[in-house]
């Protein structure tokens, strides 16, 4: 390896972890991480909870304290956005124009809030992927404030219960008929519906935004089937795309970096981990973005055993949590492929478990306040679909 040694870019979850386990593993090289938000890597999950609720303590969502890339020789670049991509000199340019040469490259660039074109250009339109965001955000959730949120995914439903929880008036919209509808089924994404009624926020199916009426800022949204919702804020929660539009013309696809199990690309020396992937699946023989904090950190961690001359394994189950209301809800494994959901305990008491199967063959599970059972699950899903053979990095 070249003294131009390891380049990471973003400053995520999946950058940390490839930067820790590269020295971990006694990696000596150069390691540079390229952030393009002014403050070191920090933690994501607690922007819609805890640090929407409360202002967090200074340094309270960073990963490291200062002194730990200090000791590590890790080189953090703040605000050092990516523009460009040489794979062929090896060489990254920045929104400042400076370039960086790199012998191995790692893309950890993560994801982008979707926006709603017709809602760009409103001071009280927020989306939440930052501590930026959550830091403009939060002043806004006062007690009886009217907010809306478009979106009812888990980081639109986490915002709902943590704005619910500032005392607003939450008013959810979902284009589906009921919430997670293609991930978790009708009768689990109707149970979310209910679970945000019953705890006061007004929930509005099966409808979209048609119009955003104000000036300067909306004080109504006019929706598809002609009801209006008047707002004091908007939060758009429509989910995320990869951050890789700077990837144009350097040889991958600027929508999303496909990778192998181990995160290789079609690139020499180019790796990607985290939301900016879209790594291989062996256990369905396809490729597909995860977009979940344990991925992110696995797939950091494999890059830079990779980069060190190491096989990572096989990839876990995908899997998260969400906290609403007090409950911690926990999901593993591919739910979306499922045929079949078979629930034990009490969804009405908010204490059940649902196993998703497909042709019999368990799959994916769902928990309410059950942590106990995740490993049983995990160990019954690990016996599930056989791996099919390991694919370098599809075309």
């Amino acid at each position: 390896m070249s003294s131009a040694g390891v380049l990471i870019v973003g400053g995520g979850l999946a950058a940390q972890r490839c930067a820790e386990t590269l020295r971990r593993r006694g990696c000596e090289a150069p390691v540079r991480i390229a952030c393009a938000e002014a403050v070191p890597p920090y933690d994501r999950p607690p922007l819609s909870k805890e640090a929407l609720a409360a202002e967090p303590e200074p340094g309270s969502l960073a990963f490291r304290p200062p002194e730990w890339y200090r000791e590590n020789e890790v080189e953090l670049l703040l605000g050092a956005r990516a523009e460009a991509l040489d794979p062929t000199a090896r060489r990254l340019r920045l929104g400042s124009g400076a370039e960086l040469a790199y012998e191995e490259l790692v893309i950890a660039t993560g994801g982008s809030a979707r926006r709603l074109p017709f809602l760009t250009g409103f001071s009280n339109v927020h989306s939440l992927r930052t501590a930026a965001d959550a830091a403009r955000l939060r002043p806004r959730l006062a007690a009886g404030a009217r907010v809306a949120i478009v979106g009812a995914g888990f980081i639109g439903q986490e915002v709902a219960a943590t704005a619910r929880g500032r005392g607003c008036e939450v008013t959810m919209v979902e284009a589906l008929p009921v919430p997670l509808e293609p991930i978790l089924g009708a009768e689990l994404g109707a149970w979310f519906a209910q679970l945000h009624a019953e705890q006061g926020v007004r929930v509005l199916l099966g409808t979209g935004i048609a119009a955003a009426h104000g000036a300067g800022a909306v004080e109504e949204l006019e929706l598809a089937d002609g009801r209006r919702v008047a707002c004091d804020v908007v939060v758009v929660g429509i989910g995320t795309v990869p951050a890789t539009a700077w990837l144009e013309g350097s040889g991958l696809d600027p929508s999303g970096v496909r990778t192998d199990t181990a995160g290789r690309t079609p690139l020499p020396g180019v790796y990607a981990a985290g939301d900016a992937s879209i790594p291989f699946e062996p256990r369905f023989g396809v490729h597909e973005r995860t977009e979940h904090w344990d991925a992110a950190a696995w797939q950091g961690a494999a890059v830079a055993q990779a980069i060190t001359g190491r096989y990572p394994g096989t990839p876990p189950l995908p899997s998260f949590w969400s906290d609403q209301y007090g409950h911690r809800i926990q999901y593993v494994g591919h739910a979306r492929r499922a045929d079949a959901v078979v629930i034990d305990g009490d969804p009405g008491a908010r204490d059940f478990e649902a196993l998703f199967t497909r042709g019999g063959v368990p799959i994916a599970g769902l928990t309410v306040d059950r942590p106990r059972s995740i490993p049983a699950l995990r160990r019954q899903i690990d016996c599930g679909p056989q791996e099919r053979p390991a694919e370098e990095v599809a075309a």
